[in-house]
């Protein structure tokens, strides 16, 4: 089998997984239920993974790899503190439509994933946070944003704000995501009273 053709096989394992994760959730799926969504016997299977704690990695790695790579290009491109953070919201809120379940199952089983691979999951994860960190220090420094914020709750309460959405946010409905981001950022960015 060549790299492209593993690929595109691990891909499929991965949405297939991400699906029967969010609709049975994590503990109720085995991976007899993924090798027969992707249409193999689950001895076959095993020649692409190594386990369904496996599969979450790559959930993982699937979830985070692209934001993190989109946030470090803007922030190398010395993008404007405000609207990075509208591409933070609006690439959260992305997946929700290129890559259903994933979200769901990024935040409730990052737990499950085994102690022994959890350390590149974290560290992936503090190092998101800590650019987007890096955002809000921006904004401040250039007058954009006040200057006696506290920067990590601030960044703590964009992301409860922003992650949350996976819990009512359907693709496809009144909003689309690019339109939510923007409601979202002046809501987080403006609050809600009267100026």
């Amino acid at each position: 089998m060549t790299s492209q053709n593993a690929d595109d096989r691990r891909a499929h394992i991965v949405r297939a997984a991400a699906r029967l994760f969010e609709q049975k959730g994590y503990h109720n799926t085995n991976v007899g239920d993924i090798a027969e969504a992707v249409g193999l016997r689950k001895a076959t299977l095993y020649h692409y993974v190594k386990s369904k704690a496996q599969i979450l990695v790559w959930i993982h790695d699937d979830t985070t790899g692209p934001l993190l790579e989109r946030l470090e290009k803007d922030i190398a491109n010395g993008i404007e503190p405000r609207e990075g953070l509208r591409h933070v919201v609006a690439d959260i809120l992305e997946l929700m439509e290129t890559k259903p379940g994933y979200l769901r199952v990024y935040f409730e089983h990052h737990r499950e994933i085994p102690e022994d691979l959890q350390a590149e999951s974290k560290r992936k994860r503090d190092r998101y946070q800590h650019l987007v960190e890096t955002l809000i220090e921006d904004g401040v420094q250039r007058g954009l944003f006040r200057k006696d914020l506290n920067v990590r709750l601030t960044v703590l309460a964009l992301f409860g704000m922003t992650n949350w959405s996976y819990q009512w946010y359907t693709p496809g409905g009144e909003y689309g995501y690019h339109r939510l981001a923007d409601e979202l950022l002046k809501t987080f960015l403006l609050g809600v009273e009267p100026r």
